[in-house]
């Protein structure tokens, strides 16, 4: 009767304190936040700002691709761009934790670009031929997001997603997440000659992680999505799509 029956806390949210978890903690939910960035393209696709099936292309400059057979928003939502994994998010995440590369650039948006733009030889199929989990395409929509609505990502996915779910507390951004009482604290876990080390770790908190993996959310607000989700968009007296 979309009520929660059933909630808990398991372990430490922070190992050195051994602070209980809860099932008010904030977590990071890593690619679950793709769900959020897909429902953000179905509003827009609803407000007939955007069609899922144009060419990715005529929103962000991609050249990557046949252009008698184009990349779509589709494509992207769906992982079937033909593109595999280009190593962005994971040199985003290692370097907000002090692992450097030099391999990548990844710094503002026409780094991501170029390195989208020139991974031609990285395609592998056509689109809609195959699967390949690609973070940077969920990027892409993010930016898809910010051109069409006029909002920055993080403000457009609160304001038309949080806030009418009530998920208050769940951020992007380290300024709220940082001031919030019960929160995880991130860990790496390494094992090197046979011995596992637990070092904590920082949240990556940049614009290229947000629409793939970048939400902070907990249990219980998770819970009101999941409820909208069974019922058809509604969530009390708000409905967030069709």
């Amino acid at each position: 009767e979309n009520q929660v029956v059933y909630a808990r806390g398991f372990g430490a949210r922070n190992l050195k304190e051994n602070l209980p978890a809860t099932p008010q903690t904030l977590y990071g939910i890593g690619s679950c936040t793709k769900s959020f960035t897909a429902l953000a393209i179905m509003q827009l696709a609803e407000q007939g700002k955007l069609n899922v099936h144009d060419p990715v292309s005529k929103y962000l400059p991609l050249k990557i691709g046949n252009k008698d057979d184009p990349i779509t928003i589709h494509h992207l939502l769906t992982h079937s761009s033909g593109i595999p994994n280009l190593g962005e998010a994971e040199t985003v995440i290692t370097r907000m934790n002090e692992i450097y590369d030099i391999w990548i650039p990844a710094s503002s948006f026409e780094d991501l670009m170029l390195h989208i733009n020139g991974a031609s030889g990285e395609v592998a199929t056509k689109p809609a031929e195959r699967f390949f989990y690609l973070n940077e395409g969920y990027a892409l929509l993010g930016e898809i997001i910010e051109r069409v609505s006029g909002m920055k990502y993080q403000i457009y996915v609160k304001e038309r997603i949080l806030k009418p779910l009530k998920m208050n507390r769940s951020t992007f951004l380290k300024e709220e997440f940082e001031k919030d009482p019960d929160i995880m604290t991130p860990y790496f876990v390494q094992t090197r000659e046979g011995k596992m080390t637990i070092t904590p770790a920082q949240h990556p908190f940049h614009k290229f992680v947000y629409a793939p993996g970048g939400l902070i959310s907990s249990v219980m607000e998770l819970a009101n999505y999941l409820v909208a989700t069974m019922n058809n968009g509604v969530f009390e007296d708000a409905k967030i799509l069709d």
